[in-house]
């Protein structure tokens, strides 16, 4: 029954008071008589002046563990949030000490709401660590492992001692990693900071990438993944609308602080030396892990990179981040240039001979045939001769996915198209003869991709970029430079790469191929180099990929789950059957109680499932968060629209 008005009774409340760390796990009951018509706070006042303890109570808030609810709308009655009168209320602090193992493994403790939603605890805990555009990460739960729970108690006073305690720190006069009373300050216009990440925060440690670990300790680590593995890590992530108590966090527990969605708004080496770091830490443990799928060339340009910036972070020399260029003006130009030239001077063609050409089949059977490249189609022909007719098939690239198909030291180059039709993709591979046509192609492929002409004048900067990246993936040293000399590397060369490969080559060949690699990037900076290996990272085709098991009408299926697309994936074969892009769709809808997912996209296609391995919030917060996140730009300040976010990733209430 609910609490009894009535003028003669007042009904009991029991209300545990939760003590701070310093008495322990000890707490205090108080039976309290009230009446329903009493709001929070008067509750909380009585039972603040029956405690009789004098200290700060502000942050203190009713936590109603039979409800998984806390009560925080003080003036709100006990009747209206339907507190009953046998009701136990727990009396606790919002703000509780939380452990985070960062992109960069390393473990920290923070305290950080428990009352907020998860959203803006994330927003919280970029503040703490200066990391820009928090709607990027999330908290991931790390499944169980039954090995770790037998070794737990063993290594415990050691996982104790590898945390670094940022409430300790920042106690610390003259040696804060984070300030909470510096706010940085934005530009009202472009909405980026006004001064650079060092000037304002002062030195920070979580700037400088970690060490690579011993190759004894990365193979303890490493464990080949399946799709469905990959499945069950990913149905960690928080609820980002609910908060942390009420997805059963408790303090001091462990959660992982990732890069959940993988687009990287406005990434600029003069604000966000953290996030940068982080961003290549993380990517850097993908690739050792072989969390994501890469090829052997492109482990060994990765070791080149990593070999290269372990050594530039040994040097002495402090990194002055104030010193990195602005990107964002130069950027701003560009785009108002490219504004400007809309229109105009659309008519540069691009023509090439003799290309391999395959269709979409099962058959590996590539064809000669003539090319054309104008504004954003592609037209092939028979031969040179037919090109004044009608083409064969015009191949319109707007809305297609670019995936490269490369391999520098077999002289492979190709580009893998995934052309939007109504059911999905059509795939088109296209294959060039050398690197320079490969590069002018692919570029121009990228710009039609985004509805842009060759004539932008972007257009020689991407082909620069791409020819500046398959340099950086050849292994071989450039001409006229001398033999490597394996003795010259003071580090282990197996750190560098995944276990797997490691195994593969004896330690002088595997020194003598990553310092072959890394003539070509030896000259790149501490900031560049990292943002070459995330831009390498991205390239590779599994980048940003989440797999799920769902369930469609007869089978189970596995949902991979990109930054611009929904892809299909068959279990046996593991290739792709279908994608769906986020453009062309027009709606989705959650069924709760089932608990199904349903999206319509374009020409009335539905798709519809239901989640095996995950809640299907999960698979439904993942699509409404790429919606939220597309509709950035820089002409706004960095202050997010939460309701939106919540509208578009919530929606169970």
């Amino acid at each position: 029954a609910f609490l009894d008005k009535l003028k003669d009774t007042e009904p009991s409340l029991k209300v545990k008071e939760a003590l701070d760390q310093r008495q322990g796990d000890e707490s205090m009951k108080f039976k309290i008589l009230v009446k329903g018509d009493l709001h929070i706070g008067g509750l909380m006042l009585k039972l603040v002046e029956k405690i009789k303890t004098p200290q700060n109570w502000s942050d203190h808030a009713l936590w109603w563990e039979k409800k998984n609810c806390w009560l925080l709308k003080n003036h709100w009655t006990l009747d209206k949030y339907g507190v009953q009168a046998d009701a136990d209320l727990r009396f606790t602090p919002q703000h509780k000490p939380l452990l985070l193992q960062l992109p960069n493994m390393k473990t920290i403790k923070l305290t950080i709401s428990f009352s907020s939603v998860v959203f803006k605890a994330v927003e919280e805990i970029c503040k703490a660590l200066n990391i820009r555009r928090s709607e990027e990460l999330s908290l991931l739960k790390a499944p169980d492992d039954p090995k770790k729970k037998k070794k737990k108690d063993k290594n415990k006073d050691q996982e104790e001692d590898e945390i670094i305690d940022m409430d300790v720190i920042s106690g610390t006069a003259g040696s804060s990693l984070y300030s909470k009373t510096m706010t940085a300050t934005y530009d009202p216009e472009n909405g980026t900071p006004a001064s650079a990440t060092s000037l304002w925060f002062g030195e920070n440690s979580l700037t400088s990438s970690q060490p690579n670990v011993p190759p004894e300790e990365l193979a303890k680590m490493y464990q080949p993944l399946s799709m469905e593995d990959k499945s069950v890590i990913n149905a960690g992530w928080l609820d980002s609308s609910s908060s942390l108590m009420e997805q059963g966090i408790q303090e001091n527990d462990k959660l992982l602080l990732r890069f959940k969605y993988h687009c990287f708004f406005d990434l600029n080496p003069k604000y966000d030396a953290v996030r940068i770091t982080q961003l290549y830490e993380q990517a850097r443990w993908a690739i050792l892990l072989e969390e994501i799928e890469c090829t052997e060339e492109e482990m060994l340009m990765f070791a080149s990179l990593q070999y290269h910036i372990c050594k530039l972070t040994m040097s002495t020399k402090p990194v002055d981040y104030s010193d990195e260029p602005d990107i964002d003006e130069v950027e701003a130009a560009l785009s108002h240039l490219e504004t400007t030239l809309e229109g105009r001077n659309t008519d540069k063609i691009l023509i090439m001979s003799f290309v391999l050409y395959r269709p979409k089949r099962l058959l590996r059977t590539f064809k000669d045939y003539w090319f054309v490249f104008k504004d954003t189609s592609i037209s092939y022909y028979k031969n040179k001769e037919s090109a004044s007719g009608e083409p064969i098939e015009q191949l319109h690239l707007r809305g297609c996915e670019v995936v490269p198909d490369v391999n520098v030291t077999e002289k492979k180059f190709g580009i893998k198209l995934l052309l939007p039709v109504a059911d999905g993709m059509n795939e088109v591979y296209i294959r060039c003869d050398n690197e320079t046509q490969y590069a002018k192609w692919k570029a121009a492929c990228i710009l039609a991709s985004k509805g842009k002409t060759m004539a932008y004048s972007s257009y020689s900067s991407e082909v620069r970029n791409i020819q500046s990246f398959l340099q950086m993936k050849s292994l071989a040293p450039p001409p006229g430079q001398a033999a490597s000399d394996v003795e010259s590397m003071e580090m282990n060369p197996e750190c560098f790469v995944s276990p797997r490969y490691g195994k593969k080559y004896k330690n002088k060949q595997l020194s003598t191929r990553i310092l072959d690699a890394h003539h070509n990037i030896s000259q790149l900076s501490l900031m560049e180099a990292k943002m070459r290996f995330i831009q390498a990272w991205q390239s590779l085709p599994e980048f940003g990929i989440k797999y799920y098991i769902v369930r469609g009408c007869k089978k189970d299926e596995i949902l991979g789950i990109s930054y611009n697309r929904l892809i299909r994936i068959d279990t046996s074969t593991r290739l792709p059957v279908t994608t769906w892009r986020f453009s062309n769709m027009k709606q989705w809808n959650v069924n709760w109680e089932i608990r199904q997912v349903s999206i319509e996209f374009d020409q009335n296609v539905w798709v519809a499932f239901s989640c095996q391995s995950c809640d299907c919030r999960v698979v439904h917060e993942y699509i409404g968060g790429y919606i939220f996140l597309s509709t950035r730009s820089k002409d706004q300040n960095e202050t997010l629209d939460e309701e939106l976010f919540r509208k578009l990733t919530g929606g169970q209430e």
